[in-house]
């Protein structure tokens, strides 16, 4: 696929099969099939909740694989400097992790079991970065012992604990910054702010340096991360010149935060756009790192639930529940994160509701303003640009069981992650 091609499919995808800005939310290719069903990845999506039951979090395999694809490219046409690293928080899912390996990326972990998901999904060592505000000695010690690539350095403290863990006296590191740039974004996905828990402020990043050459870490370069879901590119170029003016190193990583479309009318700007952005200000001969996570697999993936009940409140509002809820998409309580809905068999919006789930919390609200066509128990519905932060954040609130989740790619459908059972509740009792 020549340059280019990958992120014009993606922009065109689906505009000959979903009205409105839908094919914006939902995973490339999404289409209504003879049936009038919503089809992913060729998949009819109520054949798929007759399978593997509700709640589900349904991807298109293909639409990740683009998703890749146009990001290398968008970078590779502006520079031969360059590594794209999958940011696994965002769906830390061996089956999807596997996806990125074979695509050429690499892989940025923030937890031991973030580490041994890479590992097991393919990543070679060398190419995985390890996050995390306050990695843990034993933590260290797995990422140097199995060999990998990058150890971004938190705080002096982490440095300290690098220090007692043997072998670690000549591991690459990056030193993470606190650069002191706000963002357009919500407060708390910000995270380059000064008051945050992440990174070294600038004031004591010399200390940070020498700090580093004393414990024998080899110093590669800087590290930051201005927050999720940026729309305003000037921010990269700002974060640019202050790592660039803290000094030369061969290795610059502006993290991610490439936003993506939630609702019909989002339109975030094309990865083009940030990978000119990003690199804008760079020095010559420096190395220019990005970690997208939610931009390759937020549109890519759906949540199917079933409607339960349908509660009219006259002059009030009208409710209408599903199978799940905040036990396997907490954001909207969380941050206010903001989702559409449809009913997979009939778009539409005739009647102003309020999704909300089957949990015991009055703020067990999904879509505060939805709008569905004629719902009724049994109605299989349908949530886009699900696909980051959804498996991740899952939960057993209530007891209920985790979703499965269901890769999709040419009408044929595989289970990648098993529904959780009521056994699995209880199989880490210890009496």
């Amino acid at each position: 696929m020549a340059t280019g091609d990958a992120e014009r499919a993606l922009a065109q995808a689906g505009e000959a099969y979903l009205p409105g800005g839908l094919a914006r939310v939902y995973p490339q290719g999404t289409r209504i099939n003879s049936g009038g069903r919503v089809e992913i990845g060729g998949c009819d999506t109520v054949e798929l909740a007759r399978e593997f039951g509700t709640p589900a979090y349904v991807y298109a395999e293909d639409d990740m694989r683009a998703r890749a694809r146009a990001t290398v490219e968008a970078f590779a046409a502006r520079t031969e400097r360059f590594e794209v690293v999958y940011a696994s928080k965002a769906f830390p899912c061996t089956a999807a992790m596997r996806i990125f390996a074979e695509e050429g990326l690499s892989c940025d972990v923030a937890s031991g079991g973030e580490l041994h998901l890479a590992l097991r999904a393919g990543f070679a060592p060398e190419r995985i970065y390890m996050h995390g505000n306050n990695k843990s000695e034993p933590e260290l010690e797995y990422a140097v012992t199995s060999g990998v690539g990058h150890i971004v350095v938190d705080s002096f403290d982490e440095i300290e604990r690098l220090e007692r863990v043997g072998g670690a006296s000549a591991q690459p590191v990056l030193l993470r910054v606190t650069p002191g740039i706000d963002t357009d974004t919500h407060l708390k996905i910000q995270t380059g702010q000064l008051d945050s828990k992440f990174g070294i402020p600038l004031a004591h990043l010399e200390r940070a340096v020498e700090r580093c050459a004393t414990a024998g870490l080899q110093l590669r370069g800087l590290h930051a991360h201005i927050g999720s879901q940026v729309n305003d590119l000037s921010v990269y170029e700002a974060l640019t010149d202050v790592l660039r003016d803290i000094g030369d190193f061969p290795l610059l990583n502006l993290g991610g935060g490439f936003a993506i479309a939630y609702t019909r009318e989002d339109r975030p700007p094309p990865v083009a756009e940030y990978a000119e952005a990003m690199l804008r200000r760079v020095p010559d001969g420096v190395t220019v790192l990005c970690e997208p996570g939610r931009s390759l697999v937020g549109n890519a993936g759906v949540t199917l639930y079933t409607v339960g009940t349908v509660k009219e409140i006259p002059g009030v509002r009208t409710y209408v529940s599903v199978d799940g809820g905040m036990s396997d998409n907490i954001r909207p309580m969380l941050y206010g994160a903001t989702y559409e809905a449809d009913l997979v068999e009939r778009l539409g919006d005739s009647v102003p509701c309020r999704l909300v789930g089957m949990h015991c919390e009055s703020g067990d609200v999904l879509v505060p303003e939805a709008a569905l066509e004629n719902p009724r128990p049994g109605d299989v519905l349908a949530v886009g640009a699900t696909g980051a932060y959804g498996h991740a954040m899952a939960n057993n609130y209530n007891a209920v069981c985790r979703p499965p989740v269901i890769f999709c790619r040419g009408g044929e459908a595989r289970v990648v992650v098993r529904r959780e059972t009521y056994d699995d509740l209880t199989r880490r009792d210890a009496e």
